[in-house]
């Protein structure tokens, strides 16, 4: 026992105070020096098996008008088609760039981009990626790359080769879509391994978005024009079928738009590009604590070693 704790225990009657924890905790430097070692070894080791992860992130702008233009018009005319008992079409009034981010988030989207480029092994099973060569290195617990066949150990309903449903799962954790509330700026960003693959995707999602919106609101407006035609062919009202020929030029406005314009929802103010420093992990930040970690672990044992001598010899001294 060294002299710092015997006149601890001489005093115990006394109050704990910070003399004496200092005290104790200078008796104990070694044991504290040594979690702390081991603390921060066993962080280091975490922070080298963690593979670098890069950030690609693109800001968008909504493009144009959201409106088909038919909303106009069916204020202009809905009394006169609902006297002649018609129901017309709605224009789609809602926000495109809105109906973007909802669909880049969507698990039939998202489903059908990971099907339609094949990317489901860069997705579920990369488990790091070489600087040098650029290629990307898989589990071989998950996926042989070799046969290209996925031997992952999974129980039932699940199979080895990951479904739709997972692959949603791990494509929105590293997915990020967000509106600046300030500017209407959207930025969508993607975190991946490769730096190659994370502005790959990003630039794949927008391109993809952009026409399925474009695909969408060129089908609505197609049905719409037959729709109309049709109410067209079976009126002999003068007024109505000038409605009806307003209302299909507005539609085939509205095709034409959209088949001259690529950046349909979104319009790329700075497109991504391939990062060159990683976002995660930060060693440095993961020795830090582990060191914290380590200190305070290593005080509070020794501390509470105190204590417990301090209290035995304590009930010794009273029998």
């Amino acid at each position: 026992m060294t002299e710092p704790q015997d006149r601890l225990h001489a005093n115990s009657e006394e109050a704990f105070d910070f003399k004496h924890v200092l005290a104790v905790l200078w008796a104990g430097k070694w044991l504290i020096t040594l979690t702390t070692a081991l603390s921060v070894t066993f962080a280091l080791m975490i922070a080298l098996s963690l593979p670098n992860i890069y950030t690609a992130r693109t800001i968008l702008a909504p493009s144009e008008s959201s409106s088909t233009g038919l909303g106009g018009l069916m204020q202009q005319y809905g009394g006169l088609a609902s006297l002649a008992g018609l129901s017309l079409p709605t224009g789609g009034e809602g926000s495109r760039a809105q109906l973007g981010m909802e669909l880049i988030k969507s698990r039939s989207f998202l489903g059908a981009f990971v099907k339609r480029h094949d990317i489901l092994p860069e997705l579920m099973a990369v488990k790091s990626w070489d600087i040098e060569s650029g290629s990307l290195l898989y589990d071989p617990k998950i996926y042989d790359a070799a046969s290209e066949q996925w031997v992952r150990k999974v129980k039932l309903p699940y199979d080895a080769r990951p479904s739709i449903l997972e692959a949603h799962k791990e494509f929105i954790k590293i997915l990020k879509v967000s509106k600046d509330k300030q500017t209407g700026y959207i930025s969508v960003s993607i975190e991946h391994q490769s730096p190659i693959v994370a502005a790959q995707w990003v630039n794949w999602l927008i391109q993809d978005v952009n026409t399925e919106v474009k695909n969408q609101v060129v089908d609505e407006a197609t049905r719409s024009i037959d729709y109309l035609t049709q109410q067209v062919e079976s009126t002999s009202l003068t007024d109505l079928k000038a409605m009806f020929f307003e209302l299909i030029q507005s539609q085939t406005e509205t095709i034409m738009l959209a088949e001259v314009r690529n950046e349909f929802v979104f319009k790329a103010i700075d497109p991504a590009v391939i990062p060159e420093e990683k976002t995660k992990p930060s060693r440095l930040l993961i020795c830090v604590l582990g060191a914290l970690l380590g200190g305070i672990l290593g005080i509070a044992f020794t501390l509470s070693r105190y204590l417990v001598r301090a209290a035995n010899e304590k009930d010794q001294g009273r029998g």
